[in-house]
């Protein structure tokens, strides 16, 4: 559905997007995350044809983005971070507009606003003014908008953006409904949504990207998913390289607490377990311990990683 090859654009002497390449295929709905300046919001203006690239290709369902601009927007349903709407218009009112513009006839327009705002959840307001509605029933016409043509392809930009944990709620489930019949390639900060509605995660960073996988292999794969905290009453220095001798354990860090506790965080090679055998050595050596415990890592995790400065 998408194919992206050496995509690149330029600022004057600043790179906002540096050559990056990927592929989303039909049917996926694939997470693209990246902190603010990476890239992400210039990747997807590229790709929905809001700006040119400076260099590289990219197609979506087999139109190239530039000089088939036209035939590729029309497989696209595009929600901006921040939903541009008509204010003084109703939302069945806006709606109608809206495919006209795309090019929908009087049967169709009608066909498809009843049900982009069936799908929506918008029948108990598609009489009001858009000026009066929420956040979240605004960020529900702009999501209805972006399928009233009935595309193939969603591009969401940060469609859970100033929402509340319920309307996030709403707006996830609704997402996870629409990605049972398009394809989807939705960018976010709530990494939690990721893991729960996303098949693949790609990771843009300086324009660059630095993951692509789903986030089962990423976590899988990342330091922070063999790390161990321990708390133990005794001499640090002992109890640091005693712990540093088993099996799979690469680094220990200390860090003293009160009452003679240190707490030990121990980076053990990814996908083992350690507990059992620090517990053991605990045992034998007459430590007082109080705390054990296997850190399970997250997508936020990865991304922390992966983005960081430090």
């Amino acid at each position: 559905m998408i194919e992206v090859n050496e995509l690149t654009k330029r600022y004057a002497r600043h790179e906002a997007v540096r050559g990056i390449s990927f592929s989303v295929a039909r049917g996926e709905v694939v997470g693209f995350l990246g902190p603010n300046g990476a890239g992400k919001t210039t990747t997807l203006r590229m790709l929905t044809g809001y700006l040119p690239p400076t260099s590289g290709t990219a197609t979506i369902a087999g139109y190239d983005i530039y000089r088939q601009s036209i035939e590729a927007r029309r497989k696209i349903g595009y929600m901006p971070e921040n939903v541009p709407l008509y204010e003084d218009m109703r939302v069945r009112e806006y709606l109608k507009f809206r495919a006209q513009l795309k090019g929908l006839n009087g049967g169709d327009t009608r066909r498809r606003v009843g049900e982009v705002i069936d799908t929506c959840g918008l029948e108990g307001v598609k009489r009001k003014m858009i000026k009066t509605l929420s956040k979240g029933y605004r960020q529900r016409v702009g999501l209805a908008d972006s399928l009233v043509h009935d595309p193939e392809l969603l591009i969401l930009d940060e469609p859970t953006n100033g929402l509340d944990p319920n309307q996030i709620r709403q707006i996830r489930e609704l997402i996870r409904r629409l990605a049972q019949t398009h394809t989807v390639l939705v960018s976010t900060h709530i990494l939690s949504e990721v893991e729960m509605i996303c098949n693949r995660v790609i990771i843009i960073d300086g324009g660059k990207i630095k993951a692509a996988d789903t986030p089962t292999n990423l976590v899988g794969e990342m330091r922070a998913a063999g790390r161990i905290q321990v708390e133990i009453q005794a001499d640090p220095e002992v109890v640091a390289g005693a712990i540093n001798r088993l099996p799979h354990v690469k680094k220990v860090t200390p860090d003293t607490l009160d009452n003679g506790w240190t707490r030990y965080t121990v980076w053990c090679d990814s996908g083992t377990d350690s507990r059992e055998r620090i517990a053991n050595l605990a045992s034998q050596y007459g430590w007082p311990l109080r705390s054990l415990f296997r850190h399970v890592a997250t997508l936020e995790d990865v991304f922390v990683e992966l983005t960081r400065r430090d």
